[in-house]
């Protein structure tokens, strides 16, 4: 992609992904100008933030984290790391999104990036303003924003990277009779906390990461609990506490929950674990040919732009990955491509690529809604990545870890996070200390 003098790139958001996206602008000086981050709070850090308040913000913004109060990392810290810069050697495997935090915090400041974050703003449209197809011709981005005691604010761009997350916008499932529930319906983004379910009767909806998380938190704080889920019976132990239950049907007349099985359970708390929204509501997607639903967007080549718009790029979308690894090669190539490193195919070959590995996996029988789930793929997906943009590849240990925790997660997710890992060197890794588990290594 040929320019004239230094690339301008946008960042929205300064979480994790802005934050790498901008270490990676500012590394690349000879091509690009320093970039400009667009982050709506007063902070970094994004969902890793955790946020007492739930609801909105005095300013009325919806409040961003989904953090709950005692959450710890599903991945080791040898895994969630940025490949070039690692966690604090103290720490344990499994650690507090306080830990996580201050990794983002110390990031941003080794890399000296706060100079280049305009706080406290949001944007408010992204829009192409020049569609050349000649040859060398190139779209360039309006981006308008508005800042807390700045206004409006309309900025030019060569490229603009949306690294704004998709865990802030509850997804709710339509539930015939929602309104004749006579308890506390919650979705989990706003849950900090089990003590306020204390000895009350909660069905939670969903069986996922956060589901079984906040569930065994519930029982801890007495609560009595009925998991609803349509995956098929968990196989680790639960505590006698819980029962499993299929799919809510609907809320009868009288109040009570009616579950697929024809049982019926009355609740004083509907929480539902659902998972979140892909959310852009600063684009217009039919202009930039994208199909945004709430569990996809599409088309994108290499999961990470859209074909007709090869300077807009959509960081961290897919799920079941290691999401700052993922982020360090998705931002890396994406330079690439805005520096000429990288040459892409035509926008024709782009979307037939897409729609090649959408067919895919349907073939495979992946559901529609999980189209955007990487989980073993994404160890092939960093490779192309790598090899295309000049870059190392990921060491085969992190897989070989990732496997393993991912086993020991699925066997008992209550005590996997006991165990402390180390990286031995690129293929082996070792057990350090776990009160179950004898030390071992691969």
């Amino acid at each position: 992609m040929e320019r004239l003098g230094k690339l301008r790139v946008a960042v929205i958001g300064a979480g994790a992904a802005g934050l790498c996206a901008a270490r990676h602008v500012l590394s690349r000086a000879n091509s690009f100008e320093p970039p400009v981050v667009f982050e709506q709070s007063a902070r970094v850090g994004g969902t890793w933030y955790y946020e007492e308040r739930v609801g909105t913000c005095d300013d009325s913004r919806p409040i961003h984290s989904s953090m709950y109060r005692d959450l710890r990392t599903n991945l080791p810290k040898e895994v969630m790391m940025f490949p070039d810069f690692p966690f604090a050697s103290h720490l344990p495997s499994f650690m507090t999104h306080w830990d996580v935090q201050q990794y983002l915090e110390t990031y941003c400041k080794s890399h000296d990036i706060m100079p280049h974050i305009k706080f406290n703003t949001m944007v408010e449209e992204v829009k192409p303003i020049s569609m050349e197809t000649d040859e060398g011709g190139a779209v360039r981005w309006e981006v308008i924003s508005r800042g807390m005691h700045e206004g409006h604010s309309t900025q030019i761009f060569d490229s603009v990277f949306i690294c704004s997350g998709h865990y802030s916008a509850p997804h709710l499932p339509s539930i015939p009779g929602i309104e004749l529930f006579k308890g506390k319906v919650m979705h989990s983004h706003s849950y900090r906390c089990p003590e306020p379910f204390a000895h009350q009767s909660v069905v939670v909806l969903g069986a996922g990461a956060s589901g079984v998380d906040i569930l065994f938190e519930l029982v801890q704080a007495k609560a009595q609990v009925i998991l609803s889920h349509n995956k098929p019976a968990l196989t680790f132990s639960l505590p006698l506490e819980i029962q499993q239950a299929p799919p809510v049907v609907k809320v009868q007349d009288d109040g009570s929950l009616l579950f697929q099985d024809g049982s019926v359970a009355h609740a004083h708390v509907l929480l539902l674990c659902t998972g979140y929204n892909y959310h852009f509501p600063f684009l217009g997607q039919k202009q930039l040919g994208l199909e945004v639903q709430h569990h996809l967007v599409a088309p994108l080549y290499k999961y990470l732009l859209p074909p007709s718009f090869p300077s807009l790029f959509f960081i961290g979308m897919c799920k079941l990955i290691c999401p700052f690894l993922h982020f360090h090669y998705q931002i890396q190539f994406a330079l690439a491509v805005l520096d000429g490193t990288v040459q892409l195919p035509s926008r024709e070959l782009m979307e037939e690529d897409a729609e090649k590995e959408r067919q895919r996996k349907i073939q495979m029988g992946v559901p529609v809604k999980h189209l955007l789930q990487m989980d073993s793929d994404q160890w092939d997906y960093y490779v192309s990545l790598a090899t295309t943009a000049g870059l190392s590849p990921p060491n085969p240990v992190i897989q070989s870890l990732y496997d393993e925790v991912a086993k020991r997660r699925r066997a008992n997710p209550q005590t996997y996070r006991e165990i402390n890992y180390r990286l031995v060197n690129a293929t082996e890794w070792q057990v350090l200390n776990s009160p179950s588990v004898e030390a071992d290594h691969i």
